[in-house]
């Protein structure tokens, strides 16, 4: 059968508030308050936690074993979603997000239609997440006030995510910065629009609550990861990299998606500059990267005015760290930013870095493996290592590589 015959069927506007939508799990902070707003919209949305081999297996049989090691996996935690008996299937439709460019993930939603046909799951609705109005082919509407709250919510994750690191390795009491977390995402949850927004006072309440936990001093290796935006953050797709560094004594430092929102920004706004283009698309990029980037400086001043833990750059200074390695049109999968945030950890003192790539993404097996060489050449003491992420890739290799590197880590920075 080709790709034409097999049965597009569509989320509408009528399923809204009559069918559940599965989604696939990345992080887990960021989709819950994610989930919060879609629910606020009238959506029912169900976050797949599942992690188990069968998933990886579940993608091997529907999915081309040629396609991209994350693609396999979101399609096959559907597909095993979707057969677990969980779920009423006729009120059951899923969620994913559409990309555009050279990325694969731009066929994911026709891969996902054909694995959903060869499983006997052809009838189940699809949807793509979409800023425009709903239409007949399935694109998911939010309101602008719902995209200004996923914005400000991404604020509060990548805060939550960064202080939960920076206090996990040290906490006496095992688990304390996880009940820290969960309160502060029920809590945002709960909020209304006009106390959600008030990002200064809620930042510096998350804070001081982080802060009151007690915590032995920091002694640790401390370790930043990059990579390609799934396997970077997934613990499905890493193998729960970050769990398992933490158990090895090292500090995970991790960017933030407000760092990836930005990227995408600015790559469309530099594409313009260079090619011209739509001046409509370009005064909206340049717009709605402001928008972000001013409330990442938000984020920022909130955790220097506090005073206990460690704040990211302003992105203005991480469009700088590629100058001489990289030019900005590298915009292919993570491109200049993997270089850029590799440097931006090195300026920071921490030169124990690992660089994710899944399998069938070339473009950051390439700039991950290329630039590694002339990062080293520069910075002696930058300790990289790369791991490589496919279905038949060994877990005893990976944890045996990653030994190796923290045995060759440098001692813990100052801050």
């Amino acid at each position: 059968m080709t790709d034409h015959n097999i049965p597009q069927v569509n989320f509408t506007h009528e399923m809204k508030s009559t069918h559940t939508l599965l989604v696939p799990m990345m992080l887990e902070i960021h989709f819950r308050l994610i989930e919060g707003v879609f629910r606020e919209e009238g959506y029912k949305p169900a976050l797949l936690r599942t992690n188990h081999k069968g998933i990886a297996e579940e993608g091997l049989r529907s999915v081309h074993n040629d396609t991209c090691y994350p693609a396999l996996l979101l399609i096959g935690q559907i597909i095993d979603a979707l057969k677990s008996g969980e779920y009423d299937l006729e009120k059951t439709a899923v969620l994913l997000t559409q990309t555009g460019g050279g990325c694969r993930a731009s066929n994911y939603l026709s891969l996902l239609r054909k694995a959903l046909h060869k499983n006997n799951f052809g009838h189940i609705p699809v949807a793509y997440f979409n800023v425009s109005t709903p239409s007949s082919e399935g694109g998911i509407f939010l309101s602008k006030r719902a995209l200004m709250k996923i914005i400000t919510g991404l604020v509060y994750s990548d805060l939550l995510m960064r202080i939960n690191n920076q206090c996990v390795p040290y906490e006496i009491e095992k688990g304390a910065s996880r009940r820290v977390a969960d309160k502060w995402i029920a809590k945002l949850i709960a909020m209304n629009h006009r106390n959600f927004n008030k990002i200064a006072a809620n930042c510096h309440a998350i804070l001081i609550d982080f802060a009151a936990i007690p915590r032995n001093e920091r002694t640790k290796k401390r370790v930043g990861i990059v990579g390609e935006i799934y396997i970077k953050y997934s613990p499905l797709g890493n193998n729960g990299l970050e769990d398992y560094l933490v158990e090895q004594g090292a500090e995970v430092i991790n960017s933030g998606m407000l760092e990836f929102t930005m990227y995408r920004l600015y790559s469309m706004v530099h594409e313009c500059r260079v090619h011209g283009g739509s001046l409509a698309r370009n005064i909206l990029s340049r717009l709605v990267m402001a928008y972000v980037q001013k409330k990442q400086r938000d984020l920022i001043r909130a955790i220097k005015k506090e005073g206990t833990f460690e704040a990211p750059h302003d992105f203005s200074h991480t469009i700088k760290m590629c100058e001489g390695y990289l030019d900005h049109g590298v915009k292919m999968g993570e491109g200049w930013l993997l270089t850029a945030e590799m440097l931006e950890l090195i300026h920071i003192g921490v030169n124990n870095i690992v660089a994710v790539q899944p399998f069938g993404c070339l473009p950051n097996h390439i700039v991950a493996k290329g630039m590694s060489r002339k990062i080293k050449d520069n910075f002696p003491n930058a300790n990289i290592v790369t791991l490589d992420y496919d279905p038949g890739a060994s877990i005893i290799n990976q944890e045996n590589r990653l030994r190796l590197m923290l045995a060759n880590a440098d001692a813990p920075s100052a801050r």
